[in-house]
């Protein structure tokens, strides 16, 4: 051993009867846990010739990572773009409550706002570790305010803003501090978002484009310059044509820098994608979809009134709309349900769906050594599924957080 030091005398929880999601594949394995990482049961068996000290019964269930959200403005009455003075307390109810949708992990998201939002905002919501408290804040994705007027969306068209002259200075007075933030999403097109971008990802800041009318060429030219994400495809952006398919292109572009990857955002709720243009986005670019739900604060309330930052939103079944008009703004579907829907509609694999909702996102983030996989060492941060995929158990470094209740108990 490294150092000299013993092997860990920490408990080993091994379960049993599962298939796990490892390598693509479903395998009827065994998973092994100990001190919240995955462990390799050879190396356990060999090395420290020990075997489990509890075993725990899945009842054939499917064992997948946990799901990653990286698009969520809010949801169950909170929204993450409201100044309020205990915005940690919101973060942390909708961190508790989307354990019962299969999520371990997620980046709390933020509308187009004005810089005094940004200011009182951001400092409120560092990145934190999941565990019984809830799920785990992998830093905070701002969506706006430097997008298309055109295709600004649900987004305020009075805080939309472009790039000054000195681009990279403006953007930090506009957020005040971009220590808790993972991801930004721009319009490529705007003038000097080149730099702004360069600027980004040199910070390890991943710069997804969105809400925008940029033509391919411009798209191409933004990924070359860094940018690796498309925030929910196919909305808030200039139609497919096939002269010119615009940020759709960069799915199979030939543009793509060696040892670099594209992946985009699709909400599957069946309302904001059609199925056959969701169809045609996995056939074209499996590898790079990765599920979002883009959940607003009304999420997990039903019908009615609601808010989304600065603006009013309509909630109609399973629609949620800017109030008295018939612009989409964001989804009201949980994590699972979208994952189910995707898997229905285009008629992917069961491996494939999974890996959407956490090892695509765990990858975009750079996390996959660690999150968005069951593999040797990662973190033991899983969920518990039945073969129609409704989750039964959410655990977090192998400790369960949340249960489904049983019926008839």
């Amino acid at each position: 051993m490294r150092g000299g030091e013993g092997p860990s005398r920490a408990p080993v929880l091994q379960f049993t009867n599962c298939r796990l999601l490892r390598g693509g594949r479903l395998l009827r394995e065994d998973l092994w846990v100990r001190e919240g990482r995955i462990l390799d049961p050879e190396k356990l068996f060999f090395d420290e010739r020990r075997l489990a000290d509890r075993q725990q019964d899945c009842g054939g269930c499917i064992l997948a990572p946990g799901f990653i959200d990286v698009q969520i403005n809010g949801g169950f009455g909170v929204d993450f773009s409201l100044a309020t003075e205990d915005v940690g307390s919101g973060v942390a109810l909708v961190a508790r409550k989307i354990l019962s949708h299969g999520v371990t992990a997620f980046c709390p998201t933020l509308v187009t706002s004005p810089p005094e939002v940004y200011h009182k905002v951001l400092p409120q919501i560092p990145v934190k570790r999941g565990g019984p408290h809830g799920a785990g804040v992998l830093g905070v994705h701002l969506e706006g305010p430097f997008i298309s007027r055109q295709k600004r969306g649900a987004h305020p068209e009075a805080y939309v803003r472009s790039f000054e002259a000195n681009a990279f200075h403006d953007v930090l007075a506009t957020y005040g501090s971009l220590d808790n933030v993972c991801i930004l999403t721009l319009a490529p097109e705007l003038d000097r978002s080149h730099e702004v971008i360069q600027e980004l990802t040199a910070r390890g800041i991943r710069v997804s484009l969105g809400h925008s009318v940029a033509d391919l060429r411009t798209a191409e030219n933004a990924m070359q310059s860094g940018a690796t994400f498309i925030t929910h495809l196919f909305n808030a952006m200039l139609p497919f044509h096939h002269r010119d398919p615009g940020i759709v292109g960069l799915l199979t572009s030939d543009q793509v820098p060696p040892g670099r990857h594209i992946f985009y955002g699709m909400i599957a709720d069946g309302i904001h994608t059609n199925p056959a243009a969701l169809r045609i986005a996995h056939r074209a670019h499996p590898q790079g979809l990765v599920l979002v739900t883009d959940a607003v604060p009304a999420l997990g309330l039903g019908n009615g009134r609601h808010t989304l930052g600065q603006q009013v939103v309509e909630v109609d079944g399973l629609s949620a709309y800017v109030a008295g008009t018939k612009t989409l703004c964001g989804s009201i579907a949980p994590m699972d349900t979208c994952v189910r829907h995707f898997l229905q509609t285009t008629g992917c694999s069961v491996e494939s769906a999974l890996e959407s909702a956490s090892l695509h996102p765990a990858q975009l983030l750079g996390l996959e050594k660690h999150k968005g996989s069951l593999d040797f060492g990662a973190d033991a941060d899983f969920v518990v599924l039945d073969d129609a995929l409704h989750v039964q158990a959410t655990y977090i470094s192998g400790e369960r957080v949340w249960q489904a209740e049983v019926a008839g108990q």
